[in-house]
Formats: C-alpha cells, sequence, structure tokens
C-alpha cells in the first residue's frame, strides 16, 4: 500500500515537475518574442529615420525625395494597426527609388553621400533578419502552445497568442548590387 503510494507521489511529482518546465520554456519562448520585437522594431525605425535623412538631404532628385520622405514619414508615425502595411509602402518606396545602381551612386558622389548609402544600405539588410528571427520565434511559440498539454493545463496562461509581423522586405536592386 505504501508502496503504491510512494510510486504515484513520485509520478504526481515527475508530471508537475514536466508541466513547470513547458511552463517555463514558453515563458522563456514570450521573452524571446518580446526581445525579437523590439530588435525588428528599432530596425524599421533605423531604416525610417536613415530612409528620412537621405529624403531631405537634396541628394535625391525632387520626386523621388517626396516620395521617400512620405513613405518613411508614414512608416515611422504609424499606428501598430497599420505596421506592416505602412513598412511594406517603405519597402516599395525604396525599391522604386533605388530600383537601378545608377541612382546609388549618384547618392554615393555627393557630400557624405558615402555613409549615408552604406548606412542605408545596412538598415536595408538588417530589417529581413531581424523580422526572420522575430517570426521563428513566433512559429516555435504557436507550435508549443497547440500541444495537448499546454492548451489542458492553460500553461500559456493570460498571455496573448502571440502574432506574426508579415511585410514585404525584400531590399532594393541598386543597393544589394553595389553591396555585393
Amino acid at each position: 500500500m505504501t508502496a503504491t503510494l510512494i510510486w504515484i507521489l513520485v509520478a504526481l511529482v515527475a508530471i508537475g515537475l514536466y508541466l513547470s518546465w513547458t511552463a517555463g520554456r514558453l515563458d522563456r519562448l514570450h521573452a524571446r518574442i518580446d526581445a525579437a520585437r523590439a530588435a525588428l522594431d528599432a530596425q524599421l525605425l533605423r531604416r525610417a529615420s536613415v530612409a528620412q535623412e537621405l529624403a531631405t538631404s537634396g541628394v535625391l532628385d525632387p520626386a523621388a525625395s517626396i516620395v521617400l520622405y512620405e513613405a518613411a514619414h508614414a512608416a515611422r508615425q504609424s499606428e501598430e494597426e497599420q505596421r506592416e502595411v505602412s513598412e511594406s509602402e517603405l519597402t516599395q518606396a525604396l525599391r522604386a527609388v533605388f530600383a537601378e545602381s545608377q541612382q546609388v551612386e549618384a547618392v554615393r558622389e555627393a557630400p557624405g553621400g558615402e555613409a549615408a548609402a552604406r548606412e542605408l544600405t545596412e538598415a536595408v539588410r538588417r530589417v529581413p533578419m531581424a523580422r526572420r528571427f522575430h517570426n521563428d520565434a513566433v512559429r516555435a511559440a504557436r507550435a508549443l502552445r497547440r500541444h495537448r498539454k499546454v492548451r489542458w493545463f492553460r500553461l500559456a496562461g493570460h498571455a496573448p497568442s502571440p502574432l506574426a509581423f508579415e511585410m514585404d522586405d525584400e531590399p532594393p536592386a541598386g543597393l544589394v548590387e553595389r553591396a555585393a
């Protein structure tokens, strides 16, 4: 009788430890999502700021400056619900302005243009990486949240289900050609 109770108690402790470990893992994934989202926000803000700075520098032609400035301003000022759309529009504006490497060369030849073009190239390259890290963390958390044990024992608590950040982040051909 006591041996049976001991084995039941050991099994319950093992199950409790396993559930606690799973809840901790889910909590770490949520923290990773928060950190990845902060990094993504920083990279998006950096890209919009560099684009806006470049648009107001007088290096680009007036039409390109207006298109780039308005898209960058909209990306910086957008509400969370419209963030993916406005960031995609900034990507499209960057692709339109820097579709050809001649435009990038014109920027590089202007005073201070070399540093601005380099900074924009770096910002444009870092956004897809930051988005990929964020979406990978979201995918992992969603996969864990789909397990029965997480749903049955409500190990996710009241944390909202994480959302992936979907946007157009294909870099402009002119910037990629020059950097490669």
